[in-house]
């Protein structure tokens, strides 16, 4: 019989790409972790990993072994979210992620709402930057999170998601730019290395046929126009965090659209605390 705990660990290894992430994601050691993975192979009766040197990488049974481990990790949700729908009132932790605009403009009506009808359940928030959504959900510490991608990038893999909101993203500027292309001299404002408004300022501006000269980085919205009404660059804001804009910032509306979405584990979509917040958050961001 295959051990479950041993499967995430699999699984795990299988996003995460090394043992020592997964030991880290798991509080373990790497040798635990290591002694578990092989546990696994006698239990499954293959080799599921390649070894060299430091590096692992699976093998086609290990690989075989992680796509039947994801089928039953969600299983495991849903039966989870099927017990949960029996109990008479919700209680017990919601766990909620979001990147900082969403806290700041979706959450606090969810939440009031969230507290006024489910007074049992035990909510908290933690600010995060998308990128980092995917991992939090899959090791449990987060229930829901609110993600973003940009229509000109690769959607992120985060489990299930609902689509929440499509938004225009617009050039800030405080001179003469009316398009990425007439910003190709000017100093840049992104979010930092590693961050989705980083990666999706590199791409608009290479699509422009020039690698942006970034002169600041910062990842709050209201810093990134401060900024750009102090004359220190230009910089991609979307529709939810843009307005209304400092004096002398000018928003260009560009071709390129944010979409937020709500995501959680598979198998978590009927867990009732889950639907609870998508109806919560979908109220507010229809008044957005």
């Amino acid at each position: 019989m295959l051990d479950v705990r041993r499967l995430r660990l699999l699984r795990d290894l299988a996003h995460l790409g090394t043992i020592t992430a997964v030991a880290e994601a798991h509080t373990y050691t790497a040798s635990a972790v290591s002694q578990q993975l092989t546990a696994l192979e006698r239990e499954a009766g293959a080799r599921l990993l390649e070894r060299t040197g430091r590096r692992v990488t699976l093998t086609p049974a290990g690989a075989l072994l992680v796509q039947h481990a994801e089928k039953i990790i969600a299983a495991l949700e849903e039966a989870d979210a099927e017990l949960a729908a029996v109990r008479d009132e919700l209680t017990g932790p919601l766990r909620i992620g979001a990147f900082p605009t969403a806290v700041r403009a979706l959450l606090p009506p969810a939440l009031v709402r969230l507290a006024r009808d489910h007074p049992r359940l035990e909510l908290s928030v933690t600010e995060l930057d998308p990128a980092d959504a995917p991992r939090e959900l899959r090791e449990h510490r987060l229930d829901v999170a609110l993600i973003n991608d940009y229509d000109v990038m690769p959607a992120l893999d985060a489990g299930e998601t609902q689509p929440l909101l499509d938004e225009t993203v617009y050039l800030a500027v405080h001179g003469a730019e009316r398009s990425v292309a007439d910003a190709e001299s000017a100093p840049w404002i992104s979010g930092t290395p590693g961050t989705a408004c980083h990666a999706v300022t590199l791409h608009v501006c290479r699509a422009a046929g020039y690698q942006p000269r970034i002169r600041h980085t910062a990842d709050d919205f209201d810093a990134v126009l401060a900024l750009v009404a102090a004359g220190q660059g230009v910089s991609l804001v979307p529709q939810l965090a843009a307005g209304p804009p400092p004096a002398g910032v000018t928003l260009v509306p560009l071709p390129v659209r944010r979409r937020t979405s709500v995501a959680y584990r598979k198998g978590a979509a009927r867990h009732p605390a889950v639907a609870a917040f998508v109806a919560a958050i979908r109220t507010s961001a229809a008044r957005n």
